[in-house]
């Protein structure tokens, strides 16, 4: 069986973690820097199994080690934001505890492919790749999944549909500027614009780039785990079964949607070399100008990581 690492045992790593389990993917560790978290969730966890009838091994750590020869290693390491905190101000905090879990993987695990989940997302991607020195192909970014859902349940909410339903593709950056494409939008097959007005997609598209914003709103601490966890989870899944699934990924471009050294969200196929293929599909003129704008938002958060990052 392949084996799975998730780096930070809060929230987001467990949910991800349970998703992985109850679909039987693959043996998972668990490492975190506080004592006995991995333990006890691993634990609890297998006490579980015979309920929901899953029988994969389960061991938690605080010890870097332990991801050895894993085949994917998932980083949701790092604070969460709090209400008013953009995500930007996440940056120094994040990017320290991503730079010693990156070495870590490069040390104990050089074969992996590395799912990013710690935001802000594009930016520490790039920490990532910095600091395993790993093919690009082996640094994918959650972001259009979890962007893809959200805005996949506030259409099916609107029209009373089943959600599985609804196939979306979202691009760009993981924040506020991220683009979901209404023209690769539709329900069962329909397109969008076929059941819904322009000032509705507009309102639910507005809504899914303030997404993950509500839900700090209302924890007051903390943010979403559920939906990021089931996320990360899938993109586990494409790439351990090499299912060549299409998602939108954060991924570095090289020239793609003409952007070049830095992260953003686009098409791609996952499959057991991580990225398998990057996707170029042709963009309306206020498409472009959206992804232009949302790839900005992304370098202005690079050029802030050069003022202090320093790799190694």
């Amino acid at each position: 069986m392949s084996k799975v690492s998730v780096i930070g045992a809060g929230n987001v790593g467990a949910t991800a973690v349970y998703y992985i389990a109850e679909k039987s993917i693959a043996e998972v560790v668990m490492v975190d820097v506080v004592e006995g978290l991995p333990q006890s969730k691993a634990l609890d966890f297998l006490h579980t199994a015979p309920l929901r009838r899953y029988n994969v091994q389960i061991t938690g750590s605080n010890d870097y080690s332990a991801i050895a020869g894993s085949d994917v290693v998932v980083l949701t390491a790092g604070i969460a934001r709090k209400p008013g905190m953009d995500r930007m101000d996440l940056l120094k905090t994040n990017v320290n505890i991503a730079k010693t879990a990156s070495q870590a993987i490069a040390r104990y695990a050089p074969n992996a492919a590395v799912v990013v989940v710690t935001n802000p997302l594009d930016v520490i991607s790039m920490v990532v790749l910095r600091e395993t020195g790993f093919a690009l192909k082996k640094v994918i970014g959650m972001a259009g999944v979890l962007d893809a859902t959200r805005f996949r349940y506030f259409i099916a909410e609107e029209l009373g549909v089943w959600p599985g339903d609804i196939e979306a593709m979202v691009m760009g950056g993981h924040g506020d500027t991220m683009v979901p494409l209404t023209r690769y939008t539709s329900v069962g097959g329909f397109p969008i614009a076929e059941l819904l007005d322009a000032a509705t997609i507009e309102r639910l598209v507005d809504r899914t780039r303030k997404g993950g914003g509500e839900i700090v709103n209302y924890l007051k601490a903390g943010s979403a785990y559920y939906a990021p966890g089931a996320s990360a989870a899938k993109m586990v899944e494409a790439i351990v079964k090499d299912e060549r699934q299409l998602v939108a990924a954060s991924v570095y471009l090289r020239g793609q949607y003409g952007h070049e050294g830095i992260f953003l969200g686009v098409p791609v196929l996952l499959g057991k070399n991580g990225v398998e293929e990057i996707i170029e599909i042709e963009l309306t003129e206020e498409e472009r100008r959206a992804l232009d704008a949302s790839a900005k938002a992304v370098k202005e958060g690079v050029e802030q990581l050069e003022t202090f990052y320093k790799p190694g």
